[in-house]
């Protein structure tokens, strides 16, 4: 019998919430686990996708349901955003249902339900649904309460120094 699933949310402002997340997926591939990951709010090569294509593609399955431009939350929710963040918790939703991932990552959701793009009851209800055996992991910036509420794993990053502040943009290989 596989051992019981728990709910893990890394959130806050500090970096590493989504190297947390991959970091879990490779430990699990290195014990023959399968893990999903649907990124949301990212379009585009990042690292982690780059090397589980070439890598790790029988253990680590990753889809983007992003769009090629960041998202302002001045500027309102857009169709594209909604349609696509739908597309990803559909995604997520047969992953957690098909029985083939112990690990369901869903990967920047709480920023997701931060800019209102979906409601919180729509995630909330992928928990609902969670298989026992069946890890599910939210990453991203403010976790609403709710989602907190109901995780069994809390972990907030909190940013002391960060070098963006000196003006060091993304880099490759480090935060894409």
């Amino acid at each position: 019998m596989a051992a019981p699933g728990f709910v893990q949310v890394y959130t806050g402002n500090g970096k590493g919430k989504t190297t947390a997340a991959l970091g879990l997926a490779l430990r699990a591939a290195g014990r023959g686990l399968r893990t999903y990951v649907a990124q949301f709010m990212k379009k585009g090569d990042y690292g982690e996708l780059l090397a589980v294509r070439e890598r790790l593609a029988d253990m680590i399955t990753i889809e983007q349901f992003g769009l090629p431009e960041f998202h302002h939350r001045e500027q309102g929710v857009t169709e594209a955003e909604t349609r696509a963040a739908e597309a990803g918790l559909a995604a997520a939703e047969a992953a957690l249902r098909g029985g083939a991932y112990r690990i369901v990552v869903l990967d920047e959701v709480n920023t997701l339900l931060h800019f209102g793009i979906v409601p919180v009851a729509r995630v909330l209800a992928l928990l609902d649904i969670r298989p026992p055996q069946v890890e599910l992991v939210l990453t991203g910036r403010y976790s609403p309460q709710a989602v907190l509420d109901r995780a069994d794993l809390v972990t907030e990053m909190r940013e002391e120094r960060h070098y963006y502040q000196r003006g060091v943009m993304a880099r490759d290989g480090i935060e894409r």
